[in-house]
């Protein structure tokens, strides 16, 4: 039941190869989550220089967090959240639709892949993504997003790469969903 869509325009629907998206997604979460500890440049055992690779520390990532009544909501609130950081929402017209449906049993999880594949369509189309929806049914989700091309209109913020598992955490707090992660820019 895995698939995922772009119409342009409300006309003609393209289909996307949803495993090689998810699998993208997937191998990216995975090599984000596992990025090596940073530490200090090593000298070189052989002429005492520093060696011309190295690790240097930087705030780059940014947490973002998602709530609302329900599940999904908190979901979309965290896609509002990570497109905001590239551009402008309430500048993105709804001209163009994105579709996504995957299988996923875990809420957690879920959440990075529902991110993860809005990022690789929207970069594959070059689109501003800026409303979005998701329904869930046991492990299956649907959702989507509207948005339009990249223009001169749009101010580009900071490019986020994809969702992370770091400070992953999907849970009701008080009446409330709460969905958090850090993405990576």
């Amino acid at each position: 039941m895995n698939g995922c869509w772009i119409t342009c325009s409300g006309s003609r629907t393209h289909a996307i190869d949803a495993t090689s998206v998810i699998l993208c997604c997937a191998a990216l979460s995975f090599a984000l989550a596992r990025k090596p500890a940073m530490t200090r440049p090593s000298k070189s055992t052989t002429d005492n220089v520093e060696r011309a690779d190295a690790y240097f520390e930087h705030g780059a990532d940014i947490g973002v967090i998602g709530r609302g009544p329900t599940l999904e909501a908190a979901f979309e609130a965290v896609a509002a959240a990570t497109f905001a950081i590239q551009t402008d929402l309430a500048k993105v017209r709804p001209l163009i639709t994105v579709q996504v449906q995957f299988e996923e049993s875990d809420v957690e999880l879920a959440l990075v892949r529902w991110i993860n594949t809005l990022l690789s369509l929207a970069r594959c189309a070059g689109v501003a993504l800026g409303k979005f929806w998701l329904r869930r049914d046991g492990n299956f989700w649907i959702g989507g997003a509207r948005g339009e091309r990249w223009n001169a209109g749009h101010e580009r913020g900071t490019e986020v790469k994809g969702a992370t598992l770091t400070a992953l955490s999907v849970c009701r707090v008080g009446s409330l969903w709460e969905a958090r992660c850090v993405v990576d820019v």
